[in-house]
């Protein structure tokens, strides 16, 4: 593990605290598109926060961003238990802003999305809701931990993905856990 965490973080105009949104990047890591997508949140009203996953483990190329061979290569060897204590550091550290509301929700893309999905397994007690973007499933013994809603958004030609969909929502609804595929 490292003991600093690169972030991006954007704050959205509004008097009222903001609720918390946790962006996971793809296997690209933390792109000019996601840091896109977290002003975009911050443009509809929450505090964004995109954290670098692969903090420390490589020097910032041209543009402040990382090469799309070299995030896919560090991706594949992190632990999933590294990253999911990452994005709960990064939700503690947002919502201990004093803009924040203490709550948040994760949305994450492609391997981001199954990471979104397997915050939801890891149960955060201020985890509101997980949107899991074209990601896989996690395995369908780790659904029974899940307390927030998942809303799931897949592409319809794809069937790696989309495989998993069936299983993951009988399990959900057999667990009443709030499962929503949208396809």
């Amino acid at each position: 593990g490292t003991d600093s965490l690169r972030a991006w973080v954007v704050y959205p105009q509004r008097r009222d605290k903001a609720p918390v949104v946790v962006v996971v990047h793809e296997i690209y890591g933390l792109s000019t598109w996601i840091r896109g997508v977290a002003d975009q949140l911050a443009a509809d009203g929450y505090i964004a926060i995109a954290p670098d996953l692969l903090s420390g483990k490589y020097t910032l190329a041209a543009g402040d961003t990382i090469t799309q061979a070299q995030a896919s290569s560090l991706i594949r060897a992190l632990s999933a238990a590294d990253v999911q204590r990452d994005i709960s550091s990064s939700a503690e550290y947002a919502m201990a802003l004093p803009a924040a509301k203490a709550q948040f929700g994760v949305v994450g893309f492609c391997w981001g999305g199954s990471t979104s999905f397997n915050t939801a397994v890891n149960a955060h007690p201020k985890l509101r809701g997980a949107v899991v973007y074209y990601g896989g499933a996690p395995a369908v013994t780790s659904l029974a931990s899940i307390r927030a809603p998942v809303l799931g958004l897949y592409g319809e030609n794809d069937a790696r993905v989309n495989a998993s969909i069936a299983s993951t929502d009988s399990a959900m609804k057999e667990m009443r856990k709030p499962y929503e595929p949208v396809i």
